[in-house]
């Protein structure tokens, strides 16, 4: 594992959770996946590594083109393999992130997981904070 000082932020972005992966589980199956999944998140927030998590709709809208000219509703055929929700975490760095994305009971049943290092700057020099304010303090407006 790696020992940094100070914890790395990452984002895992959950993916092929749809209810298909699920179907061939009794009902009684499917709520021990819920609390094994409420567990390892809940698990990580006391262990202070996971900051956020939050599931996403599956209808999307994508902006595209000169001025936002386009706009597409969806979902779309890949939808399977849209990100379906995600997790932050502060951790030592990519092998501890990975190694939690690896413990997510969904993995053993098609789930896949993204694991993204964030970082605090935007490789074109664009903003990614309020001046003046930490995301901290944007995140409890």
């Amino acid at each position: 594992m790696e020992t940094n000082a100070t914890p790395v932020p990452f984002m895992l972005f959950f993916r092929n959770t749809g209810p298909e992966n699920y179907q061939h589980l009794s009902p009684e199956e499917r709520q021990q996946v819920v609390t094994r999944w409420n567990d390892w998140f809940e698990g990580l927030v006391a262990q202070g590594k996971a900051i956020e998590g939050q599931p996403l709709e599956m209808e999307t809208r994508i902006v595209s083109g000169p001025g936002g000219a386009r706009v597409t509703d969806g979902p779309f055929p890949e939808a399977k393999e849209a990100i379906a929700g995600y997790v932050t975490l502060m951790v030592s760095g990519v092998e501890e992130a990975t190694a939690i994305a690896q413990r997510h009971p969904g993995m053993a049943y098609g789930m896949k997981i993204e694991v993204r290092q964030m970082t605090p700057d935007c490789h074109l020099g664009v903003n990614t904070r309020a001046r003046g304010r930490s995301k901290q303090e944007v995140a409890t407006d």
